[in-house]
């Protein structure tokens, strides 16, 4: 069973950065595909960025491309999202999610393509 645990919310001001990790144990890591999702409160949990199992390719939310940078290391077991230009909209809990997929190309924007998720991490961006 592959566990999840994400770190590095927090409460910061419009204009600044984070970076958030998601640390994976009990699985074979580089097996899988990642992906940030984000949820607000009275919202529906959405896509934020996926990464393929090697991280030669990443996908964004329109709201966030430019801003945020997914990335990986797999000798860490580890999938980052770096938030830059926080704007108060970007206020929700996050959360990183995973599903084996072996050595494809496979990534989704979909929270129900995902197997694994983490707890969440709360990122609140004031005004």
């Amino acid at each position: 069973q592959v566990r999840l645990v994400e770190a590095g919310g927090g409460l910061v001001r419009a204009g600044d950065s984070l970076r958030l990790s998601c640390s994976a144990s009990g699985g074979t890591f580089s097996s899988y595909a990642m992906a940030w999702f984000r949820q607000a409160p009275g919202k529906e949990r959405e896509f934020v960025a996926a990464i393929i199992w090697s991280g030669s390719s990443r996908y964004y939310a329109d709201s966030v491309n430019g801003r945020f940078a997914i990335s990986r290391d797999n000798a860490k077991n580890t999938v980052y999202l770096q938030m830059n230009s926080l704007r108060p909209e970007d206020t929700a809990v996050y959360y990183c999610a995973g599903r084996r997929t072996g050595s494809s190309v496979w990534t989704s924007t979909s929270v129900y393509d995902y197997n694994y998720w983490g707890q969440g991490t709360q990122v609140t961006v004031s005004s």
